[in-house]
């Protein structure tokens, strides 16, 4: 019964593993670190994902949104970021938001806080964390951070939301695809999301393929 009803509602492993104790049951989900031997297949799955989607950006966050590998092409989302913030456990959301991070090369600064902050909450509902609780305190006391998205900013001819960063003259626009292990029993695995970027315009992406050595005209 316990089971049933948090499958109905889409209760997280972790927090299944809570009910469970609280019914008197014993834990059913096991929490394994990435780097055990039993998760080999899944780190080299993660690996050829992020290797195959260069040079575009892609990362892996766990739970948290702490950074846990990403491919090289990332360093184009990162130019200008305070090292400090990139010290492990770099947080990506500290990064994306703090003023010493992404902020300052945000144009549309607003719209974007507003979208990973609403995703925090989101979180924050689903599983009463208090650690991702401490972490939306924090990052709604930066500057110019928004909670809730301003009507009338998205562009009539975006189709998603993209990040626009300052590139000198230029501007680099992307949008991002959300994946997870949708078949995880381990609580680490159901924790882990692979964002990919992609370019959302013609300069992003000609830029992405310059900085790898190939001819934009080939990725045409």
């Amino acid at each position: 019964m316990v089971l049933h009803l948090a499958e109905e509602l889409q209760v997280p492993p972790r927090e299944r593993n809570t009910l469970l104790l609280a019914a008197g049951f014993a834990p059913l989900y096991t929490e394994r670190s990435l780097e055990e031997p039993e998760m080999d297949l899944v780190r080299g799955a993660i690996d050829r994902f992020l290797r195959a989607h260069e040079p575009y950006p892609a990362l892996v966050i766990d739970r948290y949104h702490d950074l846990l590998a990403s491919n090289d092409a990332l360093g184009t989302l990162l130019e200008g970021v305070s090292p400090d913030l990139l010290e492990a456990p770099a947080n990506v959301l500290r990064i994306a938001l703090h003023p010493h991070g992404m902020a300052p090369r945000t144009l549309n600064f607003g719209e974007w806080s507003a979208h990973l902050m609403q995703r925090l909450h989101r979180e924050m509902q689903v599983t009463a964390d208090p650690r991702l609780q401490s972490l939306h305190d924090e990052l709604a006391g930066y500057p110019g951070v928004e909670l809730s998205s301003p009507q009338g900013r998205v562009r009539s001819q975006d189709i998603v939301l993209p990040v626009r960063l300052r590139d000198g003259e230029e501007e680099l626009a992307f949008f991002s695809t959300l994946s997870t292990f949708g078949t995880a029993v381990d609580i680490t695995l159901a924790e882990l999301s692979i964002e990919a970027f992609y370019p959302a315009n013609a300069h992003t992406a000609n830029r992405l393929l310059r900085d790898v050595g190939a001819d934009p005209a080939e990725g045409a």
